[in-house]
């Protein structure tokens, strides 16, 4: 099981790294690795659990954020439907390629975080709408699925990692809470 000490800090070089692609059948190391980062996410989300072990809460953990510079990253994107608490995406995408987005710009209203970023660095951090990726799930099979709004940026975050980049690479330096479009759709 993760921890937060499990988790590599900015200034790590392995977070500026391209990972490499995953090799099928999957080794038993990356089997574990795919179960723990979605381990981490499920815990974390677990207000019981994320306070016993000290947890921050996260969305979505690249393998290059616990030390591997491999293209697999697990993704949890819980329900807002109190009454349904089925994740709205749920699935550890290895070697993901965005194959396709929306010219439609997008940006949380509070910013982006990260499990490996401990200080705040606020800004709209501006990504795709809508995006289609192409992955492979643990079985190796091949999936091409398209996302919108918050599970398309969390995607979007997680595959920066995997080609070395940090979501405050993509904040305006000079005026971070600008939007370079008017018709960007702002998410709370």
């Amino acid at each position: 099981m993760f921890l937060m000490n499990d988790i590599v800090r900015d200034g790590d070089p392995v977070l500026r790294a391209v990972a490499k692609n995953v090799e099928f059948p999957l080794s038993d190391e990356d089997k574990k690795l795919a179960h723990d980062m979605m381990e981490y996410l499920e815990n974390s989300q677990t207000p019981e659990l994320s306070e016993k072990y000290g947890l921050r809460p996260g969305v979505g953990l690249a393998a290059p954020q616990v030390g591997v510079s491999e293209m697999m990253a697990a993704v949890l994107v819980p329900s807002n439907d109190e009454n349904d608490d089925t994740p709205v995406f749920k699935e550890v995408i290895i070697n993901p390629v965005i194959v396709s987005h929306s010219v439609q710009p997008t940006a949380l209203s509070e910013g982006e975080g990260c499990l490996s970023v401990d200080k705040d660095v606020p800004g709209y951090v501006v990504r795709h709408d809508r995006i289609t990726v192409r992955y492979q799930d643990m079985n190796g099979e091949k999936h091409q699925i398209r996302l919108r709004d918050y599970p398309a940026i969390v995607c979007q975050h997680e595959i920066d990692h995997l080609n070395g980049h940090l979501y405050y690479d993509l904040i305006n330096k000079k005026e971070p809470f600008s939007l370079p479009d008017k018709n960007t759709v702002v998410i709370d």
